[in-house]
Formats: structure tokens, sequence, C-alpha cells
């Protein structure tokens, strides 16, 4: 879909005119001090024309849209410039006072797989460390239709994007925190570690660590949803994301049983100490540069050991350790 912008080649070559770095800045003329300040308002009032114009797109039936020849992949590429725009907090608040959020929201029941998960996209550049912008998806019911995409949408991308949206829409977010434990919400991301998408794993390993390590309460729920023995089994995985992720929701658990929660990692004691010794013989066997590589993931083999035993693991006693 065509769009006028800004003049940004001039704006760009009177920058570069004035601020080349070969000389000390000087004042600007009136004259230049004018123009300078009716580009930027321009720029300004076109982005909000742009939002209005995308928004009465997205209120635009399907089938009005296609009669006019509009393909699902200018829907996206719509969305694409979108999520540019609301990359702004003003204007990513903005979007629901010019009627944009709802039939944003409305796009996660597309019938197009691609236009679900660049609307989640979307979603999730507006709602992130956006309290406000958080308050309003969730008042306009988007938590819904995002938990629906992540649990049970046949494409994989669009579930993944899904739970991107999650994860930054209740971040920080008491409200959406406990909608998402009333969801059931624990059991969608056990689910979710099944799955043989990597991507998926590691989002879902991320949320569960961020929501254990603000709720240690929550600890409980995991373990007898049977989480340490699916994070022991990735903690494995081929992925170095993915295994690091896996050690980091370990170590939560191990934790809140160290300091007197619950039973933690429970009757998987025994088998997670046979994984912590092949992670640390396989470490141990690492060339240097790949030593170099899996920093992380030893100091979390290290911090397992020591939380779950007591004591410093082998590791800090070879040259795998600095």
């Amino acid at each position: 879909m065509a769009k006028d912008g800004p003049d940004w080649d001039g704006l760009l070559k009177w920058s570069l005119a004035h601020s080349d770095g070969t000389r000390p800045p000087r004042n600007l003329s009136e004259e230049e001090r004018k123009w300078f300040m009716e580009a930027m308002q321009t720029q300004s009032v076109d982005v909000v024309k742009r939002m209005k114009e995308i928004t009465l797109v997205m209120q635009t039936p399907e089938q009005v849209l296609e009669a006019q020849g509009v393909t699902s992949a200018d829907i996206e590429d719509m969305l694409d410039e979108l999520q540019e725009h609301v990359e702004s907090i003003d204007m990513a608040n903005d979007l629901h006072s010019i009627g944009g959020l709802v039939p944003l929201l409305g796009y996660l029941k597309n019938s197009h797989s691609g236009i679900r998960a660049k609307a989640a996209e979307v979603i999730t550049t507006i709602v992130q460390n956006n309290p406000r912008s958080q308050q309003l998806v969730m008042e306009a019911n988007g938590f819904e239709p995002l938990l629906s995409n992540f649990t049970s949408d046949p494409d994989i991308t669009v579930r993944t994007k899904a739970l991107g949206a999650i994860a930054s829409l209740i971040r920080h977010n008491k409200p959406g925190i406990a909608a998402f434990r009333l969801a059931n919400g624990y059991a969608a991301l056990r689910d979710a570690l099944g799955s043989e998408s990597v991507r998926f794993q590691r989002k879902a390993l991320n949320l569960i660590h961020y929501l254990l390590h603000e709720n240690s309460s929550d600890c409980n729920v995991v373990s007898e949803l049977g989480f340490p023995r699916i994070m022991m089994h990735l903690a494995s995985s081929d992925d170095s994301e993915v295994r690091e992720a896996a050690l980091r929701g370990l170590l939560e658990l191990a934790q809140d049983k160290t300091s007197g929660g619950s039973d933690g990692l429970g009757e998987e004691d025994e088998k997670l100490k046979q994984l912590l010794q092949e992670r640390i013989k396989g470490i141990s066997l690492m060339s240097p540069e790949d030593l170099g590589a899996a920093r992380e993931e030893r100091h979390l083999v290290d911090s397992l050991w020591n939380a779950c035993y007591n004591e410093p693991s082998s590791l800090r006693g070879e040259g795998s350790w600095y």
C-alpha cells in the first residue's frame, strides 16, 4: 500500500550539511529554524494521519477489501508500518483514542495466519514496557484472543507470536498475571514446552522463569504440573538458549526449596543430579573457544549444583571455570 511520507531526504541532506563534524555548530537562521520546525510538525501530523488511515482499513470488512483488490500481503505490509509508528509510547497510547486498537485485536481472529501473527507482533510493541497500553488492551478484552491463539492456533508461528505478546502484556502487570493464572496459563506453557519448535520452547521457558521469579508461590503449581521433569529434558537440548532457559527455571525451583518454599524438585532430585553430572562432564570436555560461549550455562550449572547440594560443583576446581 503506497504512502505519502515526509521529506526525509531533504531533512537528511539538511542535517548532514549542517552537522558534518568538520566545523563547529552554528546558530540557525530564522528561515532555517522555521523550515525545520515545519518539517518536524509535518512528520508528527503525517504519523497520526497515517494511523487514522490504517485504522479505517482495519475497520473495513474483509470482503470489501478483497473486492478492492487488497490482499493479505497488503494488510501485513500495513501492519508492518503500524508497528513502526507505535514504537513511540505516545503513538501506541494514541492508537486506542483514534479507534485503532479494537480492530487490531480483531485481526487476531483473521482467517490468514500471517495477519494473525503480525497483529500479535504489533500488540507486543504496543504493550512492551507500557502500563497504559497494557491496561487498554486488557480492558478491550485483548487477552482472550491472544490466549486462544497461543494455546490452539494451528500455525506454530501464530502461537509463538501470541505467546510473545502475552509475555509483554502481563509483565509487571498484576491483573494480567492474575488473568493468566485463572486461564490455566501454566498448563498451556507446559504444553508449549513439548513443542518441536525451539523458538516456542524458548519463549515459554523465559515466561516461566519470569513468573516464578516474580511469584515464588507459583513454584508449587509448576512442580505439581510436572515442569521439573520437562525442564530437565530440555536442559539437554541441542539449542544452547533452550538449555540455559531450562536451567534458569530449575534454579528458581531449587532456590525456592532451599529457602523453605515448596518441595521444589521433589522426586526428580536424583535425576537432576545425574543431569548436572552429565552437563559438568560435557562442559569439562569443551574447547577453550566453546567454553567462552558456554559461560552462562557453566554459571547456571554451578549455581544449581550449589543450591541443591550446598557445595560448589567440580567445575570450580577445573580449568573450565574462569
